[in-house]
């Protein structure tokens, strides 16, 4: 993991804080005799404090010189923004603006869960938050069921947005739903996996205390989503698959369809070692991955 900006200051800071230090203490020990280094050399002192703070300044306007992003995170089924409250930490104080989207009917909001809820109301909660919010320039995030999420918000808001990140996320085509991609276009052959018109799923455990995953509704994952939007497709993306201890990248492409169907798009592909939940395994290496994902750009797609 590449070392950050503000770490290396620090370390220089030090440093120089302890060179700083033993000079001082040089200076004391051998003046003892004379008096107080105060008294005899007050003008050395002074100058040595001033040049200590400009250096602390200096630094830390060096390591806030990099560009700074306002980022979007979408969080995957039965979720909530709580699950990127360590990730967003880490952006926020690399000097990144953050918002942590929390889909209608889930985390926060369970009160307002309903089986009436579908994807079109999680790609409105999205585009909302961006235009009530006023944002420009996102680095749109989506993870696991949030790619069909920010599919929708990309095909209906592309000018808003400045690069997206499928982290371990649904890659669809346009007019495909999530159980295209998963379920054979039906979904769990199980109808135990479905129950008052919510999907249903073993992490999912009534009585869990807060912070935790809530049922969710059938229709987000049958609906399908729109891409077809020619700005949107033109966007700069990033597919990151998330590899377990285990398998290699190449076993993960040839049964990943997603990443396929990034690569076909001419998206930019990276990996992060971890399972389907990195984020939450390792949120300071996931935040400096999407940070380096920003300036990823598009390879040049035959035939368009």
């Amino acid at each position: 993991m590449a070392a950050n900006n503000s770490d290396n200051s620090f370390v220089t800071d030090a440093a120089a804080f302890s060179y700083a230090m033993r000079r001082f203490s040089t200076s004391h020990n051998s003046l003892n005799s004379r008096g107080s280094f105060m008294r005899t050399h007050p003008l050395r002192l002074i100058a040595l404090l001033i040049g200590f703070a400009f250096l602390l300044s200096f630094n830390a306007r060096a390591a806030d010189g990099g560009e700074k992003y306002t980022f979007v995170l979408v969080h995957g089924a039965t979720a909530g923004g709580w699950e990127w409250k360590s990730t967003g930490k880490f952006l926020s104080d690399d000097g990144h603006t953050v918002y942590r989207a929390t889909l209608t009917g889930l985390g926060e909001r369970m009160h307002l869960n309903s089986p009436d809820i579908d994807l079109e109301t999680h790609i409105n909660d999205v585009v909302n938050l961006i235009l009530f919010e006023d944002l420009h320039d996102i680095v749109l995030t989506g993870h696991s069921y949030g790619g069909m999420v920010i599919t929708g918000v990309m095909d209906r808001i592309p000018e808003r947005i400045r690069h997206v990140v499928f982290l371990d996320a649904a890659v669809p085509e346009d007019g495909m739903s999530l159980f295209d991609l998963f379920g054979g276009g039906t979904g769990p052959a199980d109808p135990e996996r479905f129950k008052d018109g919510f999907m249903q799923v073993p992490w999912v455990k009534p009585g869990t205390k807060p912070p935790h995953n809530v049922k969710q509704s059938i229709k987000c994952f049958n609906q399908p989503v729109s891409y077809k939007n020619p700005a949107a497709l033109k966007l700069p993306v990033t597919y990151v698959a998330f590899i377990p201890e285990g398998q290699s990248a190449e076993e993960r492409a040839k049964m990943d369809k997603g990443w396929q169907r990034a690569e076909a798009r001419g998206w930019t592909i990276r990996t992060f070692p971890g399972g389907h939940v990195a984020q939450q395994e390792d949120p300071r290496g996931v935040a400096t991955l999407i940070e380096q994902s920003v300036n990823d750009r598009n390879k040049p797609v035959k035939g368009t």
